[in-house]
Formats: C-alpha cells, structure tokens, sequence
C-alpha cells in the first residue's frame, strides 16, 4: 500500500512517499480502508521531534475516516462499516489498524470529506468545554487561537450553548471575520487580549479561558482571568511552556486544568465515546461544521504541512488517501 512515512526528525521535506506492507490486525482491532485524514498541529511536533529519541519508520496522523475492511471475531464493526478512528500506528496510509474502542460508526448521510475534519478537533471541543472547562452560559470565555481547528470548534460549540460572551483570539486579525463568523462575540490579538478582556468584563475577567499556545500567553491569561476562574491548558503550539506560579492561584481562587487527548485515548479510551456519539450526531443534524481549508493529495503531504506551518489558513487541512 502506499503511505507517507519518515525516516528522521527534521522540516516537511522528510516526509516520504513511500509502498509499506499492509498491516494485520490482533484481537479487539479493526482494518480500515483509509479515506481521508485531517492533518494537525501534533503532527507538526511529532514530524520535528526530539533529536535521539525517534523510533523509525515513523508514520503521522492521529485520525481517519474510511471504511471496515476486516474485523476480529466477535467484534461490533463489520465490513463495510463507514468509520472515523483514531489509528494505533498513524493514519498517512490507505489502509489502517485501530483499537475497537476507539473507532466510531457515522451515519450515511455524512460525506467523509465533511466527517474527516471532524475526529480530533471535535471530540476534544466537546471534552474541553463539557468536561475539564464545565463552562455555564453565564460565563465569558476566552479561546486561544481561535482560528484553527480546535478554537473553531469550540467557539461553534459555545455558540450553540448560549454562553454569554466568546472572545477569541488571533494572530492576525485577517481572521477576525471567520471567527466571528463561527459565533465569537469579538476577537483580539495574542497582544492585546488581556487588556481588552479586562475592559469587557469591567475588571472581573474571564470565568474560562481556553490555551493551546503556552508560552507567555499562559501568564498573560492568568492576569485576565476572573477569581474562581478556570485555565484549560491543552497545548503549547507556541512551542513555550508556560510559566504558573502558587501566588497566581491559591489566593485567587482560581483553577488550572490540564488535559491530553492523545493521553486519555491511551489511558482511558472508553471516555472518549459519549463525546464521540454527540458530536457525530451534532455534524449529522448540521449544527456545527468545520470549513475545509484545502485537500491534498496523499503524495502532497510535504505541502499540507508547509500550510500548516504558515498559519494562513483557517479551518481544516485534510489530506485525501482513497475513493468509497
């Protein structure tokens, strides 16, 4: 079969298009005939590394969306199930293996093409503002990079809720139509949010903020985030960690959570189903939606992560691997 895989850490230029052996299946597994795959930040990370730690061939993709194509007894997919999944091995490839708890069925009125956008981005939304954030529509919240794909959703998904004011922040404000497009209240820069969340709260702050960049963005949204507050930390795409300290939370009152997807599918896999099952069920009744950015090719995959890298895009990036 064919696959992007890569034989070292380094720029998009490492990935290789490439024929690899079709992989078997064990126990409580299925096959999946990839379809398409979205493309995301962690791949970026993933694909640069940490030089003397890289175990190779190394294959990207956190998730798929494609077609059963061969099932352990006993399981509850069959052949010919239309999926999304999140894959054991990575998802560059036309054939796939996951783990049955993770895979999901979707309906036939969903096309792959809008569905593929939607495994990683969604699910992890859905858990950030249900689950760790436990966001009221009372609240003013703030979502970092609100812009791409996770910030997209979660501004539809707070949207839908009725949460009081959304405020997003960008790194250009070319992208503050889009985002207000999706539901935001209004939109700033990473420079001037903190200021700006001050003045529309009159001083309270934010009652949730949401940060997938780190760095000095952490600090900066404790100092506008209200007493009692809660920071849902789930990323550092700025490439930064961020820098908490005792006295910003003990006598304020105020929380800071983190969460991992990618740990929760390893850990704790069967969490993720009822997320799953209603944002499937949101797609397929048509209230929410990602954009599509661009579709490439499974041999463009160097290209797909050259845009990902330029930040000039908005929504998803979605790689096509097969036709069903």
């Amino acid at each position: 079969m064919k696959a992007v895989i890569q034989h070292e850490f380094g720029d998009a230029n490492v990935l290789t298009y490439s024929d690899i052996d079709i992989p078997t299946i064990a126990e409580h597994e299925v096959l999946i005939k990839a379809v398409y795959t979205s493309v995301n930040y962690a791949d970026i990370k993933k694909r640069i590394g940490n030089k003397g730690k890289g175990k190779f061939p190394l294959m990207l993709g956190l998730d798929v969306a494609g077609v059963v194509q061969e099932v352990a007894p006993g399981s509850p997919f069959s052949v010919g199930d239309r999926v999304i999944a999140f894959p054991k091995n990575g998802s560059y490839a036309e054939y796939v293996v996951a783990n049955e708890k993770l895979v999901y069925k979707i309906p036939d009125n969903l096309p792959f093409e809008e569905v593929a956008a939607m495994p990683t981005v969604s699910i992890l939304s859905y858990m950030l503002l249900y689950e760790i954030g436990h966001v009221k529509t009372t609240d003013t919240i703030v979502i970092h990079s609100a812009a791409g794909g996770v910030g997209s959703m979660l501004t539809q998904l707070a949207k839908l809720m009725g949460v009081h004011k959304i405020i997003g922040t960008v790194g250009n404000l070319d992208k503050a139509p889009y985002v207000k497009s999706l539901g935001a209240d209004m939109v700033c820069t990473y420079k001037t949010f903190t200021e700006q969340v001050l003045i529309e709260t009159a001083n309270v702050g934010a009652n949730v903020i949401f940060d997938s960049v780190a760095g000095d963005v952490t600090q900066r949204s404790l100092e506008c985030l209200a007493f009692y507050g809660t920071l849902v930390q789930f990323g550092n795409s700025s490439g930064n960690a961020g820098t908490i300290k005792t006295s910003d939370v003990h006598s304020s009152c105020r929380n800071v959570k983190g969460f991992s997807l990618g740990t929760t599918r390893e850990l704790d896999p069967e969490r993720l189903l009822p997320a799953a099952e209603k944002v499937i069920d949101l797609f397929a009744t048509n209230k929410i939606s990602l954009p599509i950015a661009k579709v490439f090719d499974l041999e463009d995959a160097v290209l797909a992560h050259q845009l990902i890298e330029s930040r000039k895009y908005v929504g998803k990036v979605l790689i096509k691997i097969g036709d069903y």
